[in-house]
């Protein structure tokens, strides 16, 4: 096992200021696509778990950013140049400070979780992971935390395992431990589960294959938006999550890194701003982040991403988290007692995500019809085909709630399902 591994004590974050207190009416003033019709009805958005919404403080800022302030980072002395440069790095301090870094150098900038796990894979793993190493994985993983680790393993002569889920989509934790042996080297694990909701015991499973000195890497894309994140409380050493989840815009995503592992990887890019110094003999990198940088970055994305977190802090996590749960509960009280109508993912601990099944009718169609009311869900196999053959299934129907979603949409989602039963019946 990876026993040169150390990992320092964790700190606790810090604690934000008190927030105002929960006004959804408030709150979804803010953000102008909610006030779309859709097929003349109004919309009803429940496919959080797949991108949300933007609010109009995050678009003012992307337009300020365009407008004002737009140029290439980093080199050059002029006004817009370093304005932007500026713009770009403050964004990473409030990333930093929105996932309790130790610095500000541990937080990538990349296009996404899925840009984030494959940095990794290819920065880490391609270095690190040989022949007969085993890599763990959950039943429960978004096909971004498999396919990479899939690839790697058929180039390294490595294996993956799997950790099993009870029938409610609960790990099955003394499963997990029985897994690691001499060979183990990483554990790759979801936060929260994108198709069910269910939220992972990633605490404890990262305290368990740190005492064997195997490193974690945890994809926090359906965390970030709903839990307060803390990666040196959860003494992670990779934590990788999208600006698209949490109202931010596409293209950007962080991979936090701890910085003796970030520092011990290759680059996953070559090109411009990752290098210290190139001869057509021999070319030195950049200390990170930069040297995971390659290129132009996302900036205003990046700058956008940082005005997003601003606007959720301003709201606060825990007011988010209560809101959210009080819709999770309703929701599944409701669509628990429509007949015909199946739960899937009935775990304890979940983040506001139903999956559910409608007797008879195909998934697609659930959603097709339910589109006919405004009310948009996701259909599909929410790219996790090994839990949906797990479960019995080849896809489900998910809605996935926000801090800006209400009750009265849970309602209209109840009785959009209830008119396709009448049109199936």
């Amino acid at each position: 096992m990876n026993t040169a591994l150390a990992y320092p004590t964790a700190t606790p974050a810090s604690s934000a200021t008190t927030p105002p207190a929960f006004d959804v009416a408030r709150i979804r003033a803010d953000f102008p696509i909610l006030k779309l019709r859709v097929v003349g009805k109004p919309l009803v958005y429940l496919d959080n778990a797949a991108s949300s919404q933007m609010p109009q403080p995050v678009i003012d800022r992307l337009l300020r950013y365009q407008t004002t302030e737009h140029a290439n980072i980093h080199r050059a002395v002029h006004y817009l140049s370093e304005t932007a440069t500026a713009a770009y790095e403050a964004a990473r301090v409030k990333l930093q400070r929105f996932i309790n870094a130790r610095e500000a150098r541990e937080v990538i900038f990349t296009s996404g979780t899925t840009d984030s796990i494959n940095l990794v894979m290819h920065g880490w793993g391609r270095k690190f992971i040989k022949a007969g190493d085993e890599i763990i994985l959950t039943v429960l993983e978004h096909h971004s935390n498999i396919v990479p680790w899939q690839m790697l393993a058929l180039e390294k002569g490595a294996s993956l395992r799997v950790v099993p889920i009870n029938d409610a989509g609960e790990l099955l934790l003394d499963e997990y431990q029985a897994l690691f042996n001499e060979r183990t080297r990483l554990v790759c694990v979801g936060h929260v589960s994108n198709a069910l909701g269910s939220v992972n015991p990633v605490k404890e499973m990262i305290a368990f294959a740190h005492a064997r000195g195997v490193p974690v890497l945890v994809d926090g894309a359906q965390a970030a938006p709903h839990l307060t994140l803390d990666v040196q409380d959860l003494d992670c050493d990779f934590y990788a999550f999208s600006g698209h989840k949490l109202c931010g815009p596409t293209g950007i995503g962080v991979l936090y890194g701890r910085a003796t592992l970030l520092e011990a990887m290759q680059p996953f890019r070559g090109g411009g701003d990752m290098i210290h110094t190139v001869t057509f003999e021999k070319t030195t990198y950049a200390s990170i982040p930069n040297k995971f940088e390659a290129g132009t970055p996302p900036i205003a994305a990046a700058v956008g991403l940082g005005a997003a977190v601003d606007y959720i802090l301003s709201i606060g996590m825990e007011a988010i988290a209560t809101h959210e749960h009080d819709l999770l509960c309703y929701a599944t009280e409701q669509l628990s007692a429509l007949p015909g109508v199946r739960l899937l993912g009935t775990a304890r601990d979940k983040a506001a995500v139903l999956s559910f099944a409608v007797q008879g009718v195909h998934p697609h169609d659930v959603g097709t019809l339910l589109n006919t009311e405004g009310v948009a869900v996701r259909t599909g196999h929410h790219c996790a085909q090994p839990l949906m053959a797990r479960l019995g299934v080849v896809a489900t129907s998910r809605a996935s709630f926000a801090f800006y979603n209400t009750r009265s949409d849970v309602d209209a989602l109840v009785a959009g399902i209830g008119s396709l039963q009448k049109v199936f019946a």
